[in-house]
């Protein structure tokens, strides 16, 4: 079920094979399965994708029924358990995962050496009605309605580069045209942005490093980069509140309740050090 649900949000089997971390025979041997206990064909399968066919809305109306009502008891069950160990799935962005958050959680491990907590590094927004995150770290303006969460602290957009580097702005690919840095760069003539760019912050600060034009950053990875330079004349701050949160029925759930908290405390202590900014 989750499959045939996953290619019709994605539009396509390699997609929904990427989201769903399998390769594309398994997704394709699940519909092939599915559509063989159905008795008909779900998808019109064409070269610009998998599309659902004609009259079989109502079909896929009820499999998501279904499958958020599976969730919910599953996400129920969770919150009887009273014990502060087992798994807690942290999701973020390969930024935050590499500089902001190993530190907390080793402080974290030290105090509740019975939890186990795993990183999930990825630019793009995980589905946390499906059970692949308990926890998010995102820096976002807002939250979608059925997720909650608290701001710990601040993430703030620079310029950086190195010295007599191209005047052009390196370009925000894939998730990271969303950002709000992104928006910034919006306004900037196509004289003034480079064709070259990166979908990770990580990889634009090491094209900075190389001469290839000026890129915009989040301060903690720009000022940790041996030989960039802040550019400061370049653009104002940038300032994006980093929010932690999980579903709302996840909330009271002991184990990921301590380690919201814990993560919101030691990100709010980590501001100075970093150069972001405190919510006030």
């Amino acid at each position: 079920m989750r499959y045939v649900l996953a290619v019709i949000e994605a539009g396509s089997v390699s997609a929904a094979a990427r989201a769903l971390g399998v390769n594309h025979a398994t997704v394709l041997r699940k519909i092939a399965t599915f559509e063989e206990q159905y008795g008909a064909a779900l998808f019109d399968k064409g070269a610009n994708g998998y599309r659902i066919l004609p009259g079989k809305e109502k079909l896929v109306e009820a499999l998501s029924e279904v499958e958020n009502g599976v969730l919910a008891v599953q996400r129920l069950m969770e919150g009887a358990n009273p014990l502060l160990r087992g798994v807690v799935r942290i999701a973020s962005t390969d930024t935050i995962c590499q500089y902001l958050l190993p530190s907390v959680l080793g402080k974290l491990q030290t105090a509740s050496p019975e939890l186990e907590i795993e990183l999930l590094s990825n630019n793009s927004h995980l589905d946390f009605a499906r059970m692949e995150a308990d926890l998010f770290v995102r820096p976002a303006l807002s939250l979608p309605d059925d997720v909650i969460g608290e701001v710990a602290t601040h993430l703030v957009f620079r310029a950086y580069g190195i010295m007599d580097c191209p005047d052009k702005w390196l370009s925000l690919k894939g998730p990271l045209r969303k950002s709000a840095a992104a928006k910034w760069l919006g306004e900037k003539s196509s004289e003034e942005l480079s064709t070259t760019g990166s979908d990770s912050f990580l990889v634009l600060a090491q094209m900075a490093l190389s001469g290839l034009g000026i890129a915009v950053l989040p301060s903690f990875v720009g000022e940790e980069v041996t030989g960039l330079a802040q550019l400061p004349d370049r653009m104002p701050d940038i300032s994006v509140p980093i929010w932690v949160g999980s579903h709302r029925d996840l909330r009271d759930i002991p184990r990921i309740r301590a380690v919201r908290k814990s993560v919101i405390a030691h990100l709010h202590l980590q501001g100075d050090h970093w150069g972001v900014e405190m919510p006030g």
